[in-house]
């Protein structure tokens, strides 16, 4: 059978799938296969990022050989979750949130849970760290997340931590999408917010579906059409479909079309990704691609590269969603037993603490949701995904070059200038160490105009992740200086280049 034709077969099975599940309203579990299911969503995650931990942002731009094997033994989890317990922070993330939730109920405000992760004692990057400095600095969510004001917006950050939402809404991706609409915003925007509403839904279905064409496409039906997000994951489908036994051509279509990232800082002009899309596609490439079998999901999705320990996490949670604790198989699961009982670092959780706790929320959602708890059978009231509301991140906005700037020591300043829309300055004033509570001070000044004051602490964090943006100047030149008010010789600031915008479509290679 050629592509084609085997593309018209899988739509018609899908369709009539489809209409088969929207005619079905309620599905029912004992507490036991229910429990199971929420057991498996939390061990996959961590038996993924586990996995994936030793190739995280290792290969960019490029997948693992299949030459190269990956490690997995007996006391890997114990071993990593006792002398790298940093590795976890997908994880202990989404215990914050399940914390907050345990302490304060359903209905707790979304400022309850930005001042939780704000003030926690990890180490934070990317979106996370931008909202972390906003929200001690003022600005609360969901301007947090906004990428006016975070040029992370689009990182990957929400999507990874995101679970919790789908595990405490089992067959109700729209209630998922609700939770991610209050939490995900405090961090993200756009396409970086998609990719945690797409992946709450799809541990959501994962409670109501084995077949994961069925999880992934009625996902993405959580996801507008127009984002780019939609997009990208509906180019994966389709490739799939064109590509069925070759994971590494529809991982080839994705880099082609897909790698380029406008918004993080740290990917622009940088092989380094990211970007939600782009993982997100990793992470359906190995659910799609993997068929169900749990060392080939891992696998495929560890091989694809970037951050390649979040997105194994991903997908081996949904699929320990699909397949429960107990159908794991025992591989996965050496040495499990011994993790269980230990607290991730920062919190105060472990797995089993959480097994327990993730129950208990996902039986409150059930009974709000219309669903039902008679003895030993709870009956879930299920939801057909809804889209939720349209948003762009970095609209009109394209890289055009990246400029190395310096600091003039004479003037305790940063200057430069530029032809564009906007800019992004990196630098660093934090240190790894520091415990110092001193704080640079300094003021940003745009074509001679006082545009922000700018506080730049020095301890890592509370830092800020670049030092100062702008990016909705009108296309010209412009003129920028950073003045620092409070110099110290102790607390230098360096690393420092500017990124530069314009809201013009680069040409591409051109005669110099």
């Amino acid at each position: 059978m050629n592509w084609k034709k085997w593309m018209i077969v899988s739509c018609l099975l899908m369709n009539m799938m489809m209409d088969f599940a929207q005619q079905k309203k309620t599905i029912s579990f004992t507490q036991e296969q229910l429990q199971n299911k929420i057991k498996g969503g939390w061990a996959g995650q961590t038996i993924g990022v586990t996995f994936g931990g030793p190739y995280e942002f290792r290969f960019n731009g490029t997948f693992i050989g299949d030459y190269q094997s990956l490690i997995w033994y007996d006391g890997y989890l114990k071993n990593t979750m006792l002398n790298n317990p940093g590795l976890y922070d997908d994880l202990y993330m989404d215990l914050t949130f399940v914390d907050v939730f345990e302490k304060s109920g359903l209905d707790v405000s979304v400022d309850s849970f930005s001042q939780a992760f704000a003030h926690a004692g990890y180490m934070l990057w990317h979106a996370n760290q931008a909202a972390r400095y906003n929200i001690l600095n003022g600005i609360a969510a969901p301007a947090s997340g906004n990428w006016i004001n975070n040029p992370h917006a689009d990182c990957i950050d929400y999507q990874i931590e995101s679970d919790f939402a789908g595990l405490m809404s089992p067959g109700m991706p729209n209630t998922a999408s609700a939770i991610s609409d209050k939490i995900g915003h405090i961090m993200n925007y756009g396409d970086g917010w998609y990719g945690g509403v797409f992946v709450g839904a799809m541990y959501s279905l994962a409670f109501v579906s084995s077949d994961i064409n069925y999880i992934v496409n009625e996902a993405l039906k959580t996801i507008p059409e127009k984002s780019e997000f939609y997009q990208c994951i509906s180019d994966v489908i389709k490739w799939h479909i064109k590509y069925p036994a070759d994971w590494k051509q529809t991982w080839f279509e994705v880099q082609k079309k897909w790698a380029n990232d406008i918004g993080c800082p740290d990917g622009v002009f940088n092989p380094f990704n990211i970007d939600a899309k782009i993982n997100a596609a990793y992470v359906v490439i190995g659910l799609l691609y993997g068929k169900g079998d749990y060392t080939s999901t891992l696998e495929i999705t560890t091989r694809c590269g970037q951050d390649a320990d979040c997105n194994p996490s991903t997908s081996g949670g949904i699929l320990g969603t699909v397949l429960g604790y107990d159908g794991i198989p025992a591989y996965w699961k050496q040495g499990l037993k011994e993790a269980e009982e230990i607290d991730f670092k920062y919190t105060t959780m472990s797995l089993q603490d959480v097994y327990e706790t993730g129950y208990k929320h996902a039986l409150l959602n059930i009974k709000r949701n219309g669903g039902t708890i008679s003895g030993n059978n709870i009956t879930i009231k299920l939801q057909q995904p809804a889209k939720v509301k349209f948003e762009k991140s970095f609209p009109d906005l394209y890289p055009k070059e990246k400029k190395n700037v310096n600091w003039n020591d004479a003037k305790n300043e940063i200057s430069f200038d530029y032809e564009g829309t906007g800019f992004v300055l990196k630098g660093e004033t934090a240190r790894w160490e520091s415990k110092s509570d001193y704080v640079i001070n300094a003021e940003l000044y745009v074509d001679g105009q006082k545009t922000e004051t700018i506080k730049l602490p020095v301890q890592f964090t509370t830092r800020r992740h670049e030092l100062c943006w702008k990016y909705d100047l009108p296309e010209g030149k412009h003129y920028v200086q950073v003045k620092i008010l409070n110099p110290s010789p102790d607390y230098p600031v360096f690393n420092t280049e500017a990124l530069i915008y314009s809201n013009k479509i680069p040409k591409g290679t051109q005669a110099r």
